[in-house]
C-alpha cells in the first residue's frame, strides 16, 4: 500500500529498530513494506488489532488442558460440526475442565451448536452450563477459508474464557485477512507478518497458545507481534 496507517507505520519502525534493519514502504497493495536485514529483502504485511482486551491478572493466562479427554472432545466436535459452518465463518468454543461426562457433554454441546447454526442468527454467542461444565460459544464472521472452522479450548476454571474468545477472534480475522494477500509475482523472498496490538494483553504466551490451535495455513516465514510499549515478540517462525 502506498500510504501506511499511523499505527502500522509505527509497528514497522519498531520492528526495523528491533532488527537494526532498514525499511521502505511497499509500492502497491501488497506488501505493506519491505525490511532489509543482512542484505536480505523481506516483504512485510502489517495488521493492527483494534479490539481492546482488559487484563485481569492471572486470569489472562490461559491454563489449557491437553489430556486425552480434552483432545478427544474437541476433535470430535471439529469432525462433527465443520461441514455445518459456512465458508468465511468459524465457531470458537470454550469449556471448563474437568469433563466428567465427556460423551454426554460433547453430544449436548454439539446439538446446541447445530441448532444455533441452523437459525443463522446475526450473532451467535452462547453462555451455558452443561453437565457441570461452563461453556462459551461464539461464531466469528469474516474469516479466511484458510483457518479451521471449529476451534475449541478446554481450560481450567481459573482461566478467563473472555480472553480466549477475544484473542482467538482477533487472530482469526487479522491473520487470515493478511494471509490472503499476495506479493508481487516478481518477488520471491521471504514474507513476514507484523501484528500490531498496542491495546492487547502483555502475555505473549496467551497468543501463542491460541495461535497453535487455529490450524491456519500461511506462507509467512515469521509472524511478529508488537505489544504495548513497543515490545517485539515472535508469535511463530
Amino acid at each position: 500500500m502506498s500510504e501506511l496507517r499511523k499505527q502500522d507505520q509505527a509497528a514497522i519502525e519498531v520492528v526495523a529498530r528491533h532488527f537494526s534493519a532498514k525499511w521502505e514502504k511497499g509500492d502497491g497493495d501488497s506488501p505493506d513494506a519491505y525490511v532489509t536485514i543482512a542484505g536480505k529483502r523481506i516483504a512485510v504485511e502489517v495488521t493492527a488489532i483494534k479490539q481492546r482486551i482488559a487484563e485481569r491478572g492471572n486470569l489472562a493466562r490461559p491454563r489449557l488442558r491437553f489430556d486425552r479427554v480434552a483432545l478427544g472432545l474437541v476433535g470430535g466436535l471439529q469432525a462433527a460440526l465443520r461441514e455445518f459452518v459456512p465458508d468465511g465463518e468459524a465457531v470458537v468454543l470454550t469449556i471448563t475442565a474437568p469433563i466428567r461426562l465427556p460423551s454426554r457433554t460433547a453430544a449436548a454441546l454439539e446439538d446446541k451448536i447445530r441448532v444455533c447454526l441452523a437459525r443463522r442468527s446475526a450473532q451467535l454467542e452462547v453462555k451455558d452450563t452443561i453437565h457441570g461444565n461452563q461453556i462459551r460459544v461464539r461464531l466469528v464472521k469474516g474469516v479466511s477459508r484458510r483457518v479451521s472452522k471449529v476451534i475449541g479450548f478446554v481450560h481450567n476454571p481459573d482461566s478467563d474464557p473472555d480472553v480466549l474468545l477475544h484473542v482467538t477472534q482477533s487472530l482469526l480475522q487479522n491473520i487470515g485477512a493478511a494471509a490472503d494477500k499476495r506479493p508481487p509475482e516478481k518477488f520471491t523472498g521471504d514474507r513476514w507478518l507484523v501484528v500490531a496490538n498496542k491495546d492487547g494483553l502483555s502475555y505473549i504466551e496467551t497468543y501463542r497458545h491460541v495461535y497453535s490451535q487455529l490450524s491456519i495455513s500461511t506462507d509467512f516465514k515469521k509472524i511478529l507481534m508488537v505489544l504495548a510499549g513497543g515490545r517485539v515478540e515472535t508469535l511463530t517462525g
